[in-house]
């Protein structure tokens, strides 16, 4: 089996889109994808991908905490002429504690981050290069879901499980679906119904089902543009090779940004009932300067 940094040194991006690209896999979202995708939507059927953003969420604590909110006003003790009142508040928390995008900045190895940056652009002051503000006009273009957990019949596929191409491919053929160009690609392993039906934020967080290092190629193959997947690393854990070895070639070799801690039940329920498994999606990141990630609320348009 080939390793990672073989694997990430034959499917680089870097220079493909010019030498000082910082957009990296999003760059294949034309402007005409854009309008093909716009054409997917015929119901009006709205579904919301993101979870709650909450003290209750699947962080266990340690290196990410839940998110934090403090009210600062609740209309508690104000005189204001005419009985006006207000209430305000302030959210702490990290910047991927529940449904987000990894920056191309969140993840690199040997010194160098996507494009040949090196990793000093990422300092105590945010990140120079590849930081998500610099995706700010928005995440969005044709999407589709790949329901992995229901081509196996399973709610959730079992922590450690490695999704393969040949898992892919049977997907496409299922569901009649293909993956090209500009795609975002939605992987569902059903892994996000491990924290919903216990709550017990450890369980979900110690590994998972996700992409194995193989399905790289069959991304690379295909011009996928985005991944974004219903567990919180997208890669399968424990990892087939080196620790977040999906996570350096998609995202250092390649540029493509991650979307994780998505809530696909809902859509993929509507999917398997009509068929219909593409899609308009979006989910711009909230324009962060220099972070290396962003909350999200993804939202699908059929």
């Amino acid at each position: 089996m080939e390793s990672f940094r073989e694997v990430g040194a034959r499917l680089r991006n870097w220079g493909r889109w010019g030498d000082d690209d910082e957009l990296g896999t999003i760059n294949l979202i034309t402007p005409d994808l854009v309008v093909a995708a716009a054409a997917l939507v015929r119901t009006g059927r709205i579904f919301d991908l993101g979870i709650p953003f909450a003290s209750d969420g699947p962080q266990p604590g340690g290196a990410r905490i839940n998110p934090v909110h403090l009210m600062r006003d609740t209309g508690a003790g104000q005189v204001y002429p005419g009985g006006f009142h207000f209430a305000d508040d302030y959210i702490f928390m990290p910047l991927q504690s529940a449904s987000q995008w990894d920056a191309l900045s969140h993840v690199f190895y040997d010194e160098q981050l996507y494009n040949g940056y090196p990793t000093s652009e990422v300092g105590p002051r945010g990140a120079g290069k590849l930081a998500i503000d610099k995706m700010g006009r928005g995440i969005a273009g044709r999407g589709v879901l790949l329901d992995i957990a229901r081509l196996k019949g399973v709610d959730w596929l079992e922590k450690g499980y490695a999704i393969t191409p040949a898992d892919l491919d049977a997907a496409v053929e299922r569901q009649g679906v293909q993956v090209g160009r500009g795609d975002i690609l939605l992987i569902r392993t059903g892994w996000r119904q491990v924290f919903t039906t216990t709550r017990d934020a450890s369980k979900f967080m110690d590994g998972e089902p996700g992409l194995g290092l193989a399905t790289t190629q069959w991304l690379y193959d295909r011009d996928v543009a985005a991944v974004c997947s219903d567990n919180w690393a997208i890669e399968v854990l424990p990892s087939e090779d080196e620790k977040f070895a999906v996570h350096c070639v998609l995202i250092r070799d390649m540029g493509m940004p991650l979307g994780e801690i998505l809530d696909f039940e809902e859509l993929a329920a509507d999917c398997a009932a009509d068929g219909v498994y593409e899609f308009f999606f979006s989910a711009p990141p909230i324009k962060f300067a220099g972070a290396v990630g962003s909350p999200i609320n993804p939202l699908v348009f059929k």
